[in-house]
């Protein structure tokens, strides 16, 4: 089996791709029309010039009518061809000056679009390369941002709690060594979250597909969670439809998107309250909807709930739990989506391929 982290690598461009041969067919055949009609008139010119010197030569200073609007003509051609090199060679500069200041870290700039079809295209395909390598610029510094503020807060406690000790503030005992520990353990997953995120978005992340029961996979998960839930007197319920075909997925890698989705319902669940797990079968995929009677989430928090590093304000998480779930669900080739009602709690769905 071919590894799973190739559906999920950009396609490589090929030069024999039928639009691009047709596009380059299309312009070398206008630059090398317009190379002629050049040749032809520089040809015209220097026998108008010689017919021209000849007529003067033998008639002792007069000029042939046909001379003049053999002139004429060639100076409108000329005129014609000037307007037509511009409006190629003009693009292209701005092009090559848009790349040098691209190579030199500016993804803000932008060509206006201009000339010949196919060099609109170009231009068009400069645009969004820039708009791309810009919004993965500003991805990267927000990353290291967020980051940065993750790790600042294990760290300040590691800090003051050892140089507590060290200075004898603090008893080294198990009640000031246990925090200690505790944010090392925080940091530690932090990392390894970040380690996971960083391999699913890649595609460079490895499956390890195998054969497995959507209703053992669940109720497994939901099993690890009972303890927790009966602490904040919260009831899970597992519903999985008895039509459900085996998965061919990465066990391990789907039972973390379950733990993820349910310790984000967990979360925000009031004492008392329900959550549900249901699966079952709808086109052909394999859809599993987590259900909680919470408080809900804002309609303009919704769309960002499976951003990297988001967080409502109430949150005690990373940010990362939803943003992992949604990428090792597309490693399957599945999709995930919310939805919320304030007041009336939440419903996130994942589905995967029947086949996958």
């Amino acid at each position: 089996m071919k590894s799973d982290n190739l559906r999920h690598r950009p396609s490589m461009w090929s030069p024999n791709d039928p639009a691009s041969r047709a596009m380059r067919r299309r312009f070398f055949w206008r630059i090398a029309i317009l190379a002629v009609l050049v040749s032809l008139f520089s040809c015209a010119i220097f026998a108008l010039v010689v017919s021209l010197v000849a007529n003067w030569l033998g008639t002792g200073g007069s000029i042939n009518p046909g001379s003049v609007l053999a002139a004429i003509f060639i100076v409108v051609g000329l005129s014609v061809l000037g307007r037509v090199f511009r409006g190629i060679a003009m693009p292209f500069g701005d092009l090559v000056e848009a790349a040098s200041r691209v190579a030199d870290g500016d993804y803000s700039v932008r060509v206006r679009e201009r000339g010949p079809r196919e060099v609109r295209t170009l231009t068009r395909a400069f645009n969004s390369m820039a708009a791309r390598l810009q919004a993965s610029d500003e991805k990267r510094r927000n990353l290291l941002a967020d980051v940065t503020h993750e790790l600042r807060t294990p760290l300040t406690v590691i800090q003051g709690n050892l140089e507590g000790l060290l200075d004898d503030v603090y008893p080294r005992d198990d009640a000031h060594l246990r925090p200690i520990l505790d944010e090392t353990r925080v940091l530690s997953r932090l990392i390894d979250d970040l380690r996971l995120l960083a391999l699913a978005e890649s595609g460079a992340l490895q499956l390890q597909r195998e054969s497995f029961d959507l209703a053992t996979l669940i109720n497994e998960t939901v099993a690890s969670f009972q303890m927790q839930a009966k602490a904040a007197d919260i009831a899970l319920s597992v519903d999985v439809a008895p039509n459900v075909p085996m998965l061919n997925v990465d066990p391990a890698r789907i039972r973390q998107v379950l733990e993820n989705v349910i310790a984000n319902a967990l979360r925000y669940t009031p004492r008392a309250g329900m959550i549900r797990i249901i699966g079952s079968v709808k086109d052909q995929h394999i859809v599993v909807e987590t259900s909680d009677n919470g408080a809900g989430i804002a309609p303009e928090e919704l769309p960002h709930i499976f951003d990297r590093f988001y967080k409502s304000r109430d949150s005690r998480g990373t940010g990362l739990g939803l943003a992992i779930a949604k990428n090792l669900v597309a490693a399957h080739g599945g999709e995930i989506s919310a939805q919320s009602e304030l007041g009336k709690g939440t419903t996130i769905q994942f589905s995967l391929p029947s086949d996958s």
